[in-house]
């Protein structure tokens, strides 16, 4: 009877939060599901242009390729700054702890255009090294993929940092000791103990920074010039210039069918193997 009290507490309590919850986010996208089926005809055409559409496919696959190399650009630097995070000296802990924490206080934006004044023809890279004799032309760092791809591994970094170093942190130290006991190099105990018992961490932040990265709008329109177009930014061509509401509705209902797969993806696997670690 008490427990029974206490749950109908706790549901009456989230009531407000759910109820905004649901004002703010699904009626909304019901809207736009039904955008989907009904703009400009009724029926499922939009979603067969999806299937056929020769430049949404181009767009779904340089978006989830873009994805992807972002994913594993990101954990090998998070990676490293985690573990120095961790195992650091107070130095290393305070320098990485900075490298963390400052991105959160500058604006996507900001950071945008501050890798576009970085990478472009005339930016502060291609200057110094034209000034340098290294190179005649200036090398094409922005308005295109590869600078997408750096604003967005900037970007998303300190995401990956806090689930990797959470799992680093989870070790037991005996664990360590025992395998250096047995006379293990530090070079092995890193790659055999130390990095396994991450992986929970690991395959947490993949997931968290290719879900994050597949919604990204400003960074690729920024630093892609509208050469390097992904799903976000198509939808917002489709909804505001073509216009084709339907089709840029059916497109963000697949991208939210894909993303919440991706997300009980992470809580039925991920959660219980982090615990474990």
């Amino acid at each position: 009877m008490i427990g029974k009290t206490i749950t109908s507490r706790k549901i009456l309590l989230l009531a407000p939060l759910l109820l905004f919850l649901g004002l703010a986010y699904v009626v909304p996208f019901l809207g736009v599901v039904r955008w989907s089926f009904t703009m400009p005809e009724v029926g499922l055409g939009q979603y067969r242009a999806l299937m056929t559409d020769p430049l949404v496919q181009s767009v779904f696959i340089r978006t989830l390729r873009i994805c992807l190399i972002v994913t594993a650009a990101v954990l090998v630097t998070a990676y490293a700054i985690a573990y120095v995070w961790v195992r650091g000296s107070s130095v290393q802990r305070m320098l990485a702890e900075f490298c963390i924490l400052v991105p959160f206080w500058i604006s996507v934006l900001t950071r945008a255009f501050g890798w576009l004044a970085m990478l472009s023809n005339r930016g502060l890279i291609n200057t110094w090294l034209q000034s340098a004799g290294v190179i005649s032309e200036p090398l094409a760092l922005a308005r295109n993929e590869l600078g997408v791809i750096i604003g967005m591994t900037h970007f998303l970094i300190p995401f990956a940092v806090f689930p990797i170093a959470s799992a680093m942190r989870s070790i037991d130290e005996r664990v360590l000791l025992a395998a250096r006991g047995m006379g293990a190099s530090r070079t092995r105990i890193f790659w055999t103990v130390f990095v396994p018992l991450t992986y929970g961490g690991l395959i947490g932040a993949a997931l968290i920074v290719f879900v994050f990265a597949l919604g990204f709008f400003v960074t690729p329109a920024i630093l892609g010039g509208g050469r390097s177009v992904m799903v976000a930014e198509l939808v917002y061509l489709r909804i505001f210039q073509s216009p084709d509401w339907g089709l840029g509705a059916a497109i963000s209902v697949v991208l939210v069918l894909f993303i919440g797969a991706l997300l009980a993806l992470m809580r039925r696997f991920i959660k219980p193997a982090h615990l474990i670690g």
